[in-house]
């Protein structure tokens, strides 16, 4: 997956959120628009990344993602980990929960720590099978 400007990643957001949109209201939902042609020409740039696909609809291109939102976000936490933690899960981890980055609420803590635990479970069940 190639990188994303600032613009690139505004566009997807609208298009996940939406599941499809036509350039004009992926402009409108743009802060700050851009004009229209320059819309179009972010989402060629998408399209040719491998982000983004459209499909002719009544004379006008509709636009879809074209990699699921679950792929794309393994993906952006993949580069965001390489880049800011050297690849450690468990730095990043540690960032959010000593609340440098954010405030945790009790729950999200709880379902961080089922998480853990389970994640344990399995390592040690793999680890007694292999």
């Amino acid at each position: 997956m190639h990188e994303l400007s600032r613009r690139e990643r505004q566009i997807l957001d609208i298009l996940y959120a939406r599941g499809r949109a036509t350039a004009a209201e992926i402009q409108a939902a743009l802060p700050d628009p851009p004009s229209y042609s320059a819309a179009r020409a972010l989402l060629r740039v998408l399209e040719d990344k491998g982000h983004a696909r459209h499909t002719e609809v009544g004379g006008r291109y509709v636009f879809v993602p074209r990699v699921g939102r679950e792929k794309a976000r393994v993906a952006a936490l993949k580069h965001l980990l390489q880049t800011f933690f050297e690849g450690s899960a468990a730095d990043a981890a540690a960032a959010l929960v000593n609340g440098s980055a954010a405030r945790l609420r009790p729950e999200e803590l709880d379902r961080l720590e089922a998480l853990i635990a389970r994640t344990r479970t399995e390592t040690a069940r793999k680890e007694t099978k292999g």
